[in-house]
């Protein structure tokens, strides 16, 4: 199992607490992830990822380990703490403004 930590907008959407679990066959990738986020909670499918061309949509950040992964191929495999369910898988919103 996969912990997913999801921003307040869609946790509000999917009617869910702070943090939500996903299983994935492995190897586990972001798109693996999203994948299993989306059939788990169809209510998200077309918030994170655009519905053609499963794009990350332009607000949103994904972080594992601490380090940004927003732009990382998305069958990169996961480190070994976030598939472990140790460390959790962050899908984050992003603040734009002037």
């Amino acid at each position: 199992m996969i912990r997913v930590v999801l921003p307040q907008h869609l946790r509000t959407l999917a009617r869910v607490g702070g943090e939500v679990e996903v299983e994935v066959k492995s190897p586990a990738t972001l798109q693996s992830v999203l994948d299993a986020l989306e059939a788990s909670y169809p209510v998200l499918r077309g918030t994170i990822r655009d519905h053609v061309t499963l794009q990350r949509r332009p607000f949103l950040r994904f972080f594992v380990c601490a380090e940004d992964w927003s732009h990382e191929a998305p069958e990169k495999p996961l480190p070994e703490e976030v598939a472990s369910g140790k460390e959790p898988f962050l899908i984050i919103g992003a603040i734009a403004g002037g």
